[in-house]
């Protein structure tokens, strides 16, 4: 039976007093669904897991986000994705991440691939020196002075940016520390 460990990305809890999902309560979600090796990190809905069901990632994300309406009573968008895609994203920065600190970049991981011309509106030129590039599945954001100040992510997000995709933003920070929770 093989394993694969995954992470988690809830989108949207614990923020502003609202939505709450306790972490401990979280954990147990995912040990109810046959999971093992269950951790999360911080409280902004960030888990990881190991699965042999052999389920894809979409199923999981599905299984995990009925889950948490079912014990919450509210929908949570959930992305999951396997440690190869976490590493791969990670390792594919077009920014120097290791000159740079946490709160200066920036992943959105998205559902589905996203293509130049969903974000042919932002001019990037405008932003400057703020800029951001697209990976796979993801959108990497580069705002110098953080993403509080950051006129370019406020342009980012604008909901008809997101149409049809389930997208959720962590600091790089969060992506390094993912990639190492995951790592077999």
């Amino acid at each position: 039976m093989t394993t694969t460990r995954y992470g988690a990305l809830l989108r949207g809890i614990n923020v502003g007093g609202s939505r709450k999902v306790p972490m401990a309560a979280l954990r147990d979600v995912l040990t109810g669904l046959g999971h093992s090796d269950v951790a999360t990190y911080l409280q902004s809905g960030n888990a990881v897991f190991t699965d042999s069901t052999g389920a894809d990632e979409s199923a999981l994300a599905t299984a995990l986000g009925d889950a948490i309406h079912e014990r919450f009573g509210f929908p949570v968008d959930c992305l999951v994705r396997d440690a190869a895609y976490l590493k791969t994203v990670a390792d594919a920065c077009p920014f120097p991440a290791a000159s740079l600190q946490g709160k200066q970049l920036h992943v959105t991981y998205f559902s589905e691939p996203v293509t130049p011309e969903r974000f042919a509106a932002v001019d990037q030129e405008a932003y400057h020196p703020e800029e951001f590039r697209l990976g796979d599945r993801a959108l990497y954001l580069y705002v110098p002075d953080g993403l509080g100040r950051s006129k370019l992510a406020q342009a980012l997000s604008r909901p008809r940016l997101y149409k049809g995709l389930v997208a959720t933003s962590r600091n790089w920070n969060t992506v390094v520390k993912l990639v190492e929770l995951t790592r077999d």
